[in-house]
């Protein structure tokens, strides 16, 4: 049986930001990322060809202020896209665990694509910024996507010392953990115990 293709799209505007997401799940990873942050659309392509999930992001966004609102409003509206793509979650494996390394830096995550959403962040890093990407937006980015896409959400940086090669070990981190967890299960039912996620 051929499955239909799990697609999201969402068009977030406000007075801060003006950004377009699709995220195609059965796509092959292909990137087209444009946020106005060269380190972020850095990640963001990691994040996408890593995942095997096709992500077309568009953003324009207050960058005179910073740009805080829009990684967040970019988080928000992919986790929205994602939750789209995936409806109601029937016949997918669900979890999702991954260990990336890049150079001397490790990072886990552990996710449940269990629309219960939650964000725990274990990182530090040792300056303020990778180009004009404030680090301290990471966490602010995973919160906003995991609670509009319904996950429950566990990153764990566990070691490392250039700031660069941590934050990418999250993002594919991240990547590897969702490619798993939305794959199709073996029997196309839904894994809970209640029947429903």
């Amino acid at each position: 049986m051929i499955k239909a293709v799990r697609t999201g799209e969402v068009n977030r505007k406000t007075r801060e930001t003006d950004i377009t997401v699709k995220a195609v799940l059965d796509g092959c990873g292909t990137a087209d990322i444009s946020t106005g942050i060269g380190f972020f659309d850095h990640m963001l392509t990691a994040l996408s060809v890593h995942s095997g999930i096709s992500m077309t992001i568009k953003v324009t966004g207050d960058l005179f202020v910073d740009g805080h609102h829009t990684v967040e409003d970019t988080g928000i509206a992919l986790g929205q896209a994602l939750g789209q793509a995936l409806g109601d979650k029937s016949g997918i494996v669900r979890y999702g665990t991954s260990y990336i390394p890049m150079d001397e830096s490790l990072a886990m995550t552990s996710l449940d694509l269990s629309n219960r959403p939650f964000l725990v962040f274990n990182a530090d890093f040792t300056n303020q910024s990778c180009g004009e990407y404030d680090l301290c937006l990471t966490e602010e980015f995973f919160r906003a996507f995991a609670f509009n896409a319904g996950i429950t959400l566990h990153i764990n940086l566990m070691y490392g010392s250039n700031d660069h090669h941590k934050c990418e070990a999250i993002y594919k981190s991240v990547a590897h953990s969702l490619k798993e967890a939305v794959a199709y299960n073996s029997d196309g039912t839904t894994l809970s115990t209640k029947g429903v996620l």
